[in-house]
């Protein structure tokens, strides 16, 4: 899967729910300069290496300080729901016209939806999905995930390690969706449906430079318990498969049919050709 590209740059739209603490905004400026940042390396780890501007046309739009920056879905291609520090079952209008922004994403058929963390749970509630704490508590650094079959079809991976940073949690799997992992604190963390969504809980988007800073924020701030700080330090430069994780948002925002949704389909193509045929014969 490493050689995948595409014939024309994708049209991503990064939906910002929140700004980056200090010092990841200070290199970075938004998370749109921090999921660039991603991408960027994506490309750059392809078997056949590409540059970031010729597999995507980004733009990036502040959804919580601006309710009218949402772009036209009939000009983009893809959207991209970033993580943020807010609740996504909270009643705040900017979630509320976040939520039904994504549920006519999802509803119009065209418009992949990606989701990370917030994002994930965004598209979760947006499918009816029940939100809410997590009562096994924080995940937070480089955590390693269990992959479903299907998981490891799309990701292209066998485990799965990204980092995590969340305590609120997708609690149930809305109807249709494929679940791609799950860890023992948290059953939900990934959902993916051909040709329409993939999103996860953790950060592929995170570095280990970026952890350690939210980390000491968290800590320091009072957020996270000093053994939540500590075992998430112990681990926070293990090796994690973000660029992976990103290589897979790529192909799945893609306007072409990938070879897993062609696998998926391809039952419902036979019966087809079977009703067709005995049709035929019947005449």
């Amino acid at each position: 899967m490493g050689s995948w590209s595409t014939n024309a740059p994708i049209r991503l739209a990064i939906l910002e729910a929140d700004t980056p603490i200090p010092p990841i905004k200070a290199k970075y400026q938004t998370y749109g300069g921090v999921f660039a940042h991603m991408f960027k390396r994506a490309c750059a780890s392809l078997s056949r290496p590409v540059s970031l501007e010729s597999q995507l046309a980004l733009s990036s739009h502040d959804i919580v300080n601006d309710l009218s920056s949402y772009p036209d879905p009939d000009a983009i291609d893809a959207i991209l729901i970033t993580g943020a520090k807010y609740n996504a079952f909270d009643s705040d209008e900017w979630i509320e016209r976040l939520v039904q922004y994504t549920k006519r994403c999802l509803e119009g058929g065209r418009v992949r939806v990606i989701g990370v963390c917030f994002g994930h749970q965004i598209i979760g509630r947006a499918l009816g999905a029940q939100l809410g704490r997590n009562t096994r508590g924080w995940e937070v650094s480089v955590v390693e995930h269990e992959l479903t079959a299907e998981g490891k079809k799309v990701l292209g991976l066998e485990t799965m390690s990204i980092h995590q940073m969340h305590r609120d949690a997708v609690l149930s799997f809305p109807p249709g969706v494929v679940q791609l992992a799950r860890t023992d604190v948290c059953a939900n963390q990934g959902m993916y449906v051909p040709g329409r969504l993939i999103s996860v809980q953790g950060h592929p988007e995170f570095t280990e430079e970026m952890v350690r800073e939210l980390l000491n924020m968290r800590k320091y701030g009072g957020i996270i318990s000093d053994d939540v700080y500590q075992g998430g330090m112990s681990r926070v430069a293990d090796k994690q498969d973000g660029v992976a994780v990103a290589q897979a948002f790529l192909r799945c925002a893609s306007p072409r049919v990938s070879p897993y949704e062609l696998i998926s389909v391809l039952p419902l193509l036979l019966l087809l050709l079977l009703a067709a045929l005995l049709g035929i014969r019947g005449m």
